[in-house]
């Protein structure tokens, strides 16, 4: 009979990360048959999962995973609840039976732009995983005056207070005094790490958006707010990039 590890298949019913479920497993809120579960635990669709006391249903293997686009606005949280009763970015997605949306990195409450949700957890796993080597392009308006110097830094690296960081590429998007853009990209998702990396050198962000996570970019008719779902065809199409994008050991 056919078994996996425990981990992925909580992943696949879409309930997080594999690394949030492995700490989960770790703290005791997972139980096989009955016992509290262990890390490495391999089940079959014979055995009853549960998390925290709830029944977990098996999905299918070959369940397509469903990935929707959102375009977040400045303004919005991107947590489930937030205790200030502010607005988050789950409020505005469509229902979801059998599973839960999950985000695919998070941007802050003042950045707008491109974030991905889906209902796989292995599939957000590959997304974000350091290993997976995704590009995130931003669009970045700054107060201050900005010399090759500058940005001569930001792409050899600069030192911040959790550690290296630079920009792989910079492209000056026109614009004068206050007014002025660049794209720049990014192959981390450490908080704040594009504002962070231009306020080490005395620049101060005005504006924020993402427009790209690796092979996906922001749909330019998506209005703020909106969100779409891929076709079948583009959900294979980011499966097939992510392949090509991902280091040969975890392929």
């Amino acid at each position: 009979m056919k078994t996996e590890k425990l981990q992925k298949v909580l992943a696949r019913a879409g309930l997080g990360s594999r690394r949030t479920l492995e700490d989960w497993i770790s703290q005791g809120r997972v139980q096989v048959n009955g016992a509290v579960a262990s890390l490495g635990a391999r089940v079959s669709n014979r055995d009853k999962v549960k998390v925290d006391g709830r029944l977990i249903q098996f999905p299918e293997i070959t369940k397509e995973p469903r990935v929707l686009l959102y375009h977040k606005p400045a303004g919005e949280m991107c947590t489930r609840k937030d205790p200030e009763g502010r607005a988050t970015v789950f409020q505005a997605l469509p229902r979801l039976s059998g599973g839960r949306w999950i985000a695919v990195g998070r941007l802050d409450y003042n950045t707008a732009g491109l974030l991905i949700f889906t209902d796989s957890g292995e599939l957000a796993n590959q997304l974000m995983h350091p290993s997976s080597n995704l590009e995130r392009e931003y669009a970045v308006r700054v107060f201050g005056a900005v010399d090759v110097e500058i940005l001569k830094k930001l792409k050899e690296g600069v030192s911040l207070e959790d550690g290296f960081a630079k920009f792989e590429n910079i492209v000056d998007a026109g614009g004068q005094g206050s007014n002025h853009w660049y794209h720049v990209i990014v192959k981390e998702g450490r908080n704040r790490i594009v504002r962070r990396l231009w306020e080490s050198q005395g620049i101060t962000v005005s504006r924020l958006i993402r427009v790209r996570y690796g092979p996906v970019a922001l749909p330019r008719r998506l209005p703020q707010g909106a969100w779409q779902e891929l076709s079948t065809k583009e959900i294979t199409d980011l499966l097939n990039a992510l392949k090509q994008y991902a280091e040969p050991s975890n392929l």
